[in-house]
């Protein structure tokens, strides 16, 4: 992806315009020409011209509290905000979680994190964490298909000796869509590829169990002496794992060891672990009252926060109250996530709360059918959302991308797949979440450019479908990854409503008695 248009562009629209744009010369794509009058620099001329001069730029002294960074959120749920944290805090958090967490101590260790240095994950596992210990960071550039196939990560594990990468869950899943049988994988497995391999961390959104639940088993057979997969839940806010599963759950006192003390927490797929230090993780109802053990309710924060976590919003105080302290009263901080909390501890994060659906006075939350509907063998990827209906208020509606290496092209599935998925559903979930419908396709599920799936764009899909209005705009966040995955589940959504429209239009007709 060339950089220039999207730098020139935002530097034409911005208010405050920067004197100088500093250019990082790639040869792969050139930053052709460096425009000397509108302030344009060549980084590697000016290092060089500096180390000429003697030029040296000392280390400068800063305060505990001062901020140490803005990054913006993916713009997933709305506006994408400006979040704020601390120099200091942020430092020691990170240099906790990299050695507790992800066993990673200092030289001699190999981290590879397969994200955007723009997204909080890049910022903090490529770019801070392990350069705060001392170890390698690998940084990769492309997607995990396509270069030339599904087997790039696992190239990348084998050629640098990687201890411990950490991807989200979008990423597997568009390698088995492509590498159904892991052949790639187990390829490299076999001849040692992957020894080095500890621990395959995935955050970013929820993990279906046939995810985890595979790799644990791939790792077990080729991955290092006890290696472990292990999901984890945060945020931009956050700024680390809220929750996991330590790999090293004593390293708190001796971050130097490598060697375990205990084993850590065993593996629960569909949950994202246990609270991480700092972080004090409740189930409360929509009053702020705590729920016991394995009752679904909002997931919120006691306060203060972990170091690493935000302070404030950039420049937007109010919002930073609104959003996350009004709701509970000061109490709590909001997340926005929707779980439960077993009787042993685990966190499962089940959905954001704007997407818990609510079926005749059930709450389901979307993961948890999503869960159900990717544990068929031919799905390899599903999103739910709520679609309108008068007589038990939602009803769940499915876009699914199948793993079969030819993809049908009708966005109707035909009604043995249907069926299949249906009563996946119903066991899994129960009676009341059958599937109000379901469409098929290849590329039509948007997600940011972090991973999220953009839920809400799907959902104001439908709800102009019920409307017949196909061609209405729907809001799209910059942050997307591909915008044209809008475009296609938008013709998918059209295709299935001259099939399966009338069903409905029904509906909608009851809602209007």
């Amino acid at each position: 992806m060339s950089y220039k248009p999207l730098v020139e562009e935002a530097c034409q629209i911005s208010k405050h315009k920067p004197d100088k744009v500093v250019v990082w010369q790639r040869e792969q794509i050139r930053w052709n020409p460096i425009k000397r009058n509108g302030g344009e620099r060549n980084w590697q001329s000016i290092v060089k011209s500096c180390r000429a001069r003697g030029v040296r730029a000392d280390c400068v002294p800063v305060k505990s509290t001062d901020p140490i960074y803005i990054i913006h959120t993916s713009g997933t749920t709305g506006t994408p905000k400006g979040v704020l944290r601390d120099a200091a805090g942020h430092a020691v958090g990170l240099h906790l979680s990299i050695s507790y967490l992800f066993n990673i101590h200092g030289p001699g260790c190999v981290s590879f994190t397969a994200s955007d240095i723009g997204w909080v994950v890049g910022h903090s596992y490529i770019a801070y964490a392990p350069l705060f210990t001392g170890a390698a960071t690998v940084l990769y550039e492309g997607k995990p298909v396509g270069t030339p196939d599904a087997s790039a990560f696992w190239r990348i594990v084998e050629e640098y000796k990687v201890n411990t990468m950490f991807t989200a869950p979008t990423a597997l899943r568009a390698i088995k869509r492509d590498d159904p049988e892991n052949k790639l994988f187990k390829q490299i497995g076999e001849r040692g590829g992957l020894r080095t391999l500890k621990g395959l961390f995935l955050a970013g959104e929820r993990s279906e169990p046939a995810i985890i639940t595979m790799y644990q088993e791939l790792l077990e057979t080729y991955g290092a002496v006890d290696a472990h997969v292990v999901d984890n839940w945060w945020s931009t806010e956050a700024g680390s794992p809220i929750t996991g599963r330590a790999l090293v759950p004593h390293a708190g006192k001796d971050r130097g060891t490598d060697v375990r003390g205990h084993p850590p927490p065993k593996i629960k797929p569909g949950s994202a672990g246990k609270a991480m230090p700092g972080f004090d993780v409740r189930i409360v109802d929509d009053d702020g009252k705590e729920l016991p053990r394995g009752t679904m309710g909002n997931i919120v924060l006691g306060l203060p926060l972990a170091p690493t976590a935000f302070r404030t919003l950039w420049q937007d105080e109010e919002r930073f109250y609104k959003g996350y302290l009004k709701r509970f009263n000061g109490k709590w901080l909001d997340t926005g996530d929707a779980g439960y909390i077993d009787v042993e501890g685990y966190v499962n994060v089940m959905s954001r709360n704007d997407d818990v659906l609510n079926v005749s006075a059930h709450r389901l939350s979307s993961g948890g059918l999503e869960q159900a509907i990717t544990s068929h063998p031919l799905v390899a990827e599903a999103c739910v959302v709520g679609i309108p209906d008068a007589l038990k208020g939602q009803l769940p509606f499915a876009f699914i991308t199948l793993s079969t290496p030819e993809h049908p092209t009708s966005a109707v599935p035909d009604a043995k797949l249907a069926d299949e998925i249906n009563a996946l559903v119903r066991s899994q979930v129960g009676a009341i979440a059958t599937l109000g419908g379901l469409i098929q396709g290849k590329g039509m599920i948007p997600k940011t450019r972090s991973g999220k799936t953009l839920r809400r764009v799907l959902r104001e899909l439908l709800e102009n479908a019920v409307h017949e209005e196909f061609e209405k705009e729907v809001q799209v966040p910059s942050t997307v990854e591909d915008a044209g995955a809008v475009d296609v589940a938008r013709e998918k959504v059209r295709e299935y409503w001259e099939v399966r429209g009338d069903g409905h239009k029904s509906t909608e007709a009851r809602a209007k008695l």
